[in-house]
């Protein structure tokens, strides 16, 4: 076991995703009057994120997030609770106003590759599950929120370790949905 942590859900290995499994309930961090989001479905392109926008628990390096149909995300207890944390991002972040957790992130912009989509932190589940990460997302992006630059090595080396593939961006599917989206709206033509 290496000793650089990325992320206490993936730290001592990852679980793979349950056969079936159709969702379950997210809960904020607070010790009492909880915000609750219950997730109707299984969550797809589950990853560690290293970008500086993500809600990280205490000590992580990454987030962890995941996405679902934005329709089967909804808020059960404690709304009121709930503030957006930068309107002026693309992903409308909804975080708990009492222990800072980002309970779901939304895309208002219906032109955006990803509209339609719900990001959620499945760690904040007590089922278990949901769809195992695959890959890692926005890594060089961890120096952003304080990593030192000098151990980058190390981080990409436990991230395959842990068969969590490091890339500066998205995941390479994931990188072509937003191409072929953006070619699709400019009226290209796909070659034969």
């Amino acid at each position: 076991m290496s000793s650089t942590q990325i992320h206490p859900a993936v730290d001592h290995g990852i679980v793979a995703a349950q056969a079936g499994f159709a969702g379950g309930k997210l809960s904020c961090n607070c010790a009492s009057h909880k915000v609750e989001v219950s997730v109707s479905a299984q969550t797809a392109h589950n990853h560690v994120c290293g970008c500086s926008k993500c809600w990280k628990p205490k000590g992580a390096l990454f987030a962890q997030i995941a996405v679902v149909g934005r329709d089967k995300v909804q808020v059960t207890a404690n709304q009121d609770k709930l503030a957006v944390v930068d309107p002026a991002a693309a992903i409308q972040r909804h975080a708990c106003k009492e222990c800072g957790v980002h309970m779901y992130g939304r895309i208002e912009n219906q032109a955006h590759p990803f509209y339609g989509l719900d990001f959620v932190h499945t760690e904040l589940s007590a089922e278990s599950g949901w769809a195992a990460p695959g890959f890692a997302a926005f890594v060089s992006s961890i120096i952003e929120s304080g990593a030192n630059p000098a151990h980058m090595d190390a981080v990409r080396n436990r991230l395959n370790q842990l068969g969590l593939p490091p890339y500066d961006c998205l995941s390479p599917p994931l990188m072509d949905a937003i191409a072929t989206h953006v070619a699709k709206s400019r009226g290209v033509v796909f070659a034969a």
